[in-house]
């Protein structure tokens, strides 16, 4: 218990007993306790599941889902906590580059935040995923830094319904989302419509089917199939009515041809702006003319030049190259790679989402933006615990 100092009627009192303050303090000091200081504080440990950063993960298990889909899960060593539906940014050394991929988290947030545990499902199609899928082993070792993203419910300003649409590997925020309703780590009701080409295609469709209840139905709609029980062709403004019959707020995840059907669909339903949530797709490769160029890096006191092709964004080139940087959503609107431009001229895929003060002092975000030119740019570096 603190001290407190009462202050009296008369001033000369008040200086004879801060006279004795030492005498005071030297005794206060020795009522305390001889026992040590803990070696953790809760508010330090609190930080360090709201803000992990990026940790080692180690494999524990890899479950094939069907013939290109796999479901990877890792021992974080450490509790996080998540919302259902953001992802984590998956790093390993492949060759002599440091490769990072977003994927989003396929488990429950209760086995992150009890076990340490968390799983990401990957769709063989692409260099990262190719690799994990033919090389990956358990007892392998990997960073994982996150949970990052916005693509999860917000009571605030959500529908209590949801009605998400997924489409082929877009599964996989939903089913994270399906296990949070069942636990209880989340409270909304969702109405999931699940395309895919053929049923050979869908994933976890036998565990969708067993979280079914009150507050989660799932409607499995196949394009290039008719089956009993199946929809059939496309997650339609009239298909959507079929099911749903009260307000909602629209989320989506799958290509982009799709997300661009939806928004008509989803318009002639009276759902717009903030009633319609996508969750961003990675920036790929721009068809254009081959054309390689040379990008200087500065890194620290570190400088590099390496070589950038045309039609790869300028991460790709630097992951390529082996050097060791920041990569987040890979979409361009994180900012967690943005860097300073020095020189050159550059493109950016789709709209320009960097904030305008990024724009105005010559930062770019290296993860959606192509070199037209000899670029020269100051990269923040990557650290791995």
């Amino acid at each position: 218990m603190a001290y407190r100092f009462k202050k009296q009627i008369f001033g000369f009192l008040d200086l004879i007993r801060f006279s004795k303050a030492v005498d005071v303090r030297r005794a206060k000091l020795a009522e305390g306790s001889a026992a040590p200081l803990p070696v953790d504080y809760r508010v330090n440990s609190t930080a360090r599941i709201l803000h992990p950063g990026n940790r080692k993960a180690i494999l524990t298990e890899v479950i094939a889902e069907n013939a290109d889909t796999k479901t990877y899960v890792f021992d974080l060593g450490t509790k996080m906590l998540f919302r259902a539906g953001q992802y984590v940014m998956l790093s390993a050394k492949v060759g002599d580059s440091y490769v990072a991929r977003p994927y989003a988290i396929s488990s429950s947030p209760y086995a992150a935040l009890k076990e340490g545990k968390v799983a990401v499902t990957v769709k063989k199609a692409g260099f990262f995923s190719e690799w994990l899928f033919d090389n990956a082993e358990v007892g392998g070792e990997f960073a994982v830094n996150g949970p990052s993203g916005f693509f999860h419910y917000e009571s605030i300003k959500d529908r209590p319904l949801i009605v998400g649409v997924a489409g082929g590997s877009g599964i996989t925020p939903f089913y994270s989302m399906a296990q949070a309703i069942a636990e209880g780590s989340e409270d909304f009701k969702l109405v999931l419509f699940y395309g895919a080409r053929t049923e050979a295609d869908l994933i976890f469709k036998d565990k969708l089917d067993a979280l079914t209840g009150d507050k989660f139905k799932v409607v499995y709609v196949l394009s290039d199939e008719e089956k009993a029980d199946f929809e059939h062709g496309f997650v339609t403004a009239e298909l959507i009515k079929k099911y749903v019959d009260e307000d909602f707020t629209a989320m989506m995840c799958g290509p982009n041809a799709m997300y661009d059907f939806l928004d008509k669909e989803l318009a002639s339903l009276g759902v717009s702006g903030k009633y319609v949530k996508k969750e961003a797709n990675c920036v790929t490769n721009r068809d254009v003319k081959p054309a390689v160029y040379k990008l200087t890096v500065r890194i620290l006191d570190e400088v590099y030049e390496i070589p950038a092709k045309a039609e790869e964004t300028l991460l790709v080139a630097m992951e390529r190259a082996g050097l060791r940087v920041p990569a987040m959503c890979r979409a361009g609107g994180c900012g967690y790679c943005h860097s300073k431009l020095v020189k050159g001229k550059f493109s950016i895929a789709g709209a320009d989402k960097r904030r305008l003060a990024d724009a105005k002092f010559s930062y770019i975000h290296p993860c959606c933006s192509y070199p037209d030119s000899d670029m020269e740019l100051i990269v923040p570096p990557q650290n791995v615990k």
